[in-house]
């Protein structure tokens, strides 16, 4: 009886092993992604598998990316980031959606994340009428910026350039945070997505990451402006620059002085405004400036 009971135990860790070793072989690609994020937060999200890799997209909010496949410990590995925008998103369930082609074979993944509120602080100033309603005669000039701008925060390159956590950009405190409710003269108007930091006219502005300059140019808003091509949808946005050190299609290493701290645009004094755009949606940077890959995968 008993060497009976033996046997069936040993037969059933047998069966349970197969059906795990069976199992493991399907199941050779793994997903990391976090479960929940705040409106305004930039998460990430990795595809591996110990096979090899012939595509990866992944689809978030509308927006479908093919990031670029590297090798990792005899492993293919996809990194991809995505975010929310605390101007254009609201909190809810959303669909990630990826596919993967494996030694050839197509498989595809549905998962759920969730976005919650977050209560930013509200920030009401006092300016000059002309820097909260812009005159007739620059409406044309803000247009054809909004339309630059646009095309350069949507940018998709292959190549994967950007590491976390990124560099500062200029030795300031930071001041004005991302996703503060502005109310200039009594009128609601965007909230801040990006963060400011203090600093003298002069003061040197880095690369916050290595990258390809994408624009540089004076705009109606944002005054003198620069934005730098990290690949596979990430951008970063400096503003209101006295002195630009770069040019359109310049390639810059991370920690390069790009420009320098002015009071270009719409501003009260010299400061420095950045942005990071994710996949065309302004996310907070200081997720990326404070957390490394794990924490922004939520592991």
């Amino acid at each position: 009886m008993k060497n009976s009971m033996r046997y069936i135990k040993i037969l059933t860790l047998a069966v349970t092993l197969c059906l795990f070793i069976a199992s493991s072989a399907f199941a050779a690609v793994s997903l990391a992604y976090p479960q929940k994020a705040g409106i305004g937060e930039p998460f990430m999200v990795r595809v591996t598998s110990n096979k090899s890799l012939d595509s990866v997209s992944v689809k978030w909010l509308g927006v479908t990316v093919q990031p670029e496949i590297r090798k990792w410990k005899g492993k293919s590995v996809a990194l991809v980031m995505f975010g929310t925008d605390v101007l254009a998103d609201k909190a809810g369930k959303k669909e990630l959606i990826i596919r993967a082609v494996e030694d050839g074979k197509d498989r595809k993944f549905s998962r759920k994340i969730k976005i919650f509120s977050k209560k930013y602080k509200v920030q009401r100033l006092t300016l000059p009428e002309n820097m909260v309603t812009p005159p007739k005669e620059e409406l044309e000039r803000i247009r054809k910026d909004r339309v630059e701008v646009k095309a350069a925060k949507e940018t998709q390159s292959e190549k994967r350039m950007w590491f976390v956590p990124f560099q500062r950009p200029t030795k300031g405190a930071q001041s004005s945070p991302y996703g503060a409710r502005r109310i200039l003269n009594g009128k609601p108007k965007n909230p801040h997505r990006g963060l400011d930091f203090r600093g003298a006219k002069g003061t040197a502005i880095y690369a916050m990451e290595d990258g390809k300059v994408l624009l540089v140019k004076n705009h109606y808003y944002a005054g003198n402006s620069i934005y730098l091509d990290h690949g596979n949808g990430v951008v970063t946005m400096y503003f209101h620059l006295s002195q630009f050190d770069v040019k359109e299609g310049d390639m810059v290493e991370r920690g390069q002085t790009i420009g320098r701290i002015g009071s270009t645009g719409r501003v009260t004094g010299p400061h420095l405004h950045m942005s990071v755009s994710v996949q065309g949606r302004l996310v907070d940077p200081r997720f990326v400036l404070e957390k490394n890959t794990d924490k922004l995968l939520g592991l």
